[in-house]
């Protein structure tokens, strides 16, 4: 009885090496495939699952000799910094020192909010709440993205027309009164815009007393030990950590830009994989902010066809939006340098990386799906 046991045992172990072996060159092979894409020079991948034993950490760099790039090599996270922002007033919420429900004006000055949001010759700037912020309901401009009513160039151009303009959040709102208008009344339709998070940063400043950057130390990365996280132009990481991974735009690289201030708290995180998955397997178990407050941050407003949006998280549904035959769904959230960071229950996986090019978001996208798919076949 004794031996059968023994060998019943050695056979289990014997079947999961084989099978993590097996993954392990099959991810190898996706990645591979993946950076055969002309357009990309460096990437890191890591896909994590503690139930199903795997943790594969890929990397490569293809044009830059000289760059060192590692697993644990922290790359710009870009949007991804949104779920912090969002969690970050999630902790607030918690400790009753705000509310999702409460007006902006309650925070912020009136000199900030005052022409902010005039939408058909009514301002409706003091009826923006937190909520419509966190979910892109506010129907405020997109000073990134949006086209201005006056031919300037919206700050994407600017981040190359004058690369080493430092950018104040005031100066970003200040441009966006003047040069762009809002989209719909607050509640009445959904525009993604980072003009929101850059005043959700701002209110986490002015609730807490702490920079936005010294809020995510103290709050995050300590607890959680994201040691090689920190916010770009803003601050440094806790521990010594490798340079930032470059990324590019076309064949453009743009890691360096200075201009790069203007993306804040809506997307300046800097992080590695691993504390990337830290993060949000910590946020998915309640060790951040309460149960309650997670359901709450997942009530889904629908984005566009297969994608929905929460309070700083997005939902993926591939059956829908890559029309597929699939029970697959990812939530976290992406980033516009083919960043990414994604949880997926049906197969209770996290993928993290980048693939550090502008160009690249969709690529980046149906390889996450690739590798969960080939994940789901094979347990």
């Amino acid at each position: 009885m004794k031996n059968n046991l023994v060998l019943t045992l050695l056979l289990i172990k014997s079947i999961f090496s084989f099978g993590q072996q097996t993954i392990d060159g099959d991810l190898k092979e996706l990645f591979k495939a993946e950076l055969k894409n002309e357009i990309i020079s460096n990437a890191v991948l890591h896909v994590y699952s503690k139930s199903k034993g795997i943790n594969i950490q890929l990397f490569e760099n293809e044009l830059n000799a000289e760059e060192t790039v590692a697993a644990n090599t922290p790359f710009y996270t870009a949007s991804i910094t949104k779920i912090l922002t969002a969690t970050a007033i999630g902790i607030l919420n918690d400790r009753k020192r705000l509310s999702f429900n409460d007006t902006i004006s309650k925070y912020l000055p009136d000199e900030l909010l005052k022409g902010l949001h005039v939408f058909e010759g009514e301002e409706y700037s003091k009826k923006i709440t937190i909520a419509h912020l966190l979910q892109h309901t506010s129907g405020l401009p997109d000073y990134f993205e949006d086209q201005t009513t006056n031919g300037t160039p919206n700050i994407i151009s600017q981040l190359f027309i004058i690369p080493d303009k430092i950018w104040t959040p005031e100066a970003i709102i200040e441009f966006t009164k003047i040069n762009m208008t809002p989209h719909f009344i607050p509640g009445k339709g959904y525009h993604y815009t980072d003009t929101e998070y850059l005043l959700l940063g701002l209110i986490i400043e002015k609730v807490s007393g702490l920079k936005l950057d010294a809020f995510f130390k103290q709050e995050i990365f300590k607890p959680l030990k994201m040691n090689h996280s920190y916010i770009n132009l803003k601050s440094t990481p806790i521990n010594e950590t490798l340079p930032l991974m470059k990324f590019y735009a076309s064949d453009t690289e743009i890691s360096s830009l200075q201009s790069l201030s203007a993306d804040w708290s809506g997307g300046g995180l800097v992080a590695t994989t691993e504390d990337l998955i830290r993060f949000l397997e910590a946020f998915n178990k309640n060790k951040i902010v309460k149960n309650d407050t997670r359901l709450q941050m997942q009530n889904w407003e629908p984005e566009t066809y297969g994608m929905d949006y929460g309070f700083g998280v997005r939902k993926v549904s591939f059956k829908k939006l890559m029309n597929q035959n699939t029970n697959l769904t990812v939530i976290g959230h992406s980033g516009s340098t083919a960043s990414f960071l994604w949880y997926c229950p049906q197969t209770d996986t996290y993928v993290s990386g980048t693939l550090n090019q502008t160009e690249a978001n969709k690529n980046a996208l149906l390889m996450v799906f690739k590798i969960l798919n080939l994940i789901q076949k094979k347990y």
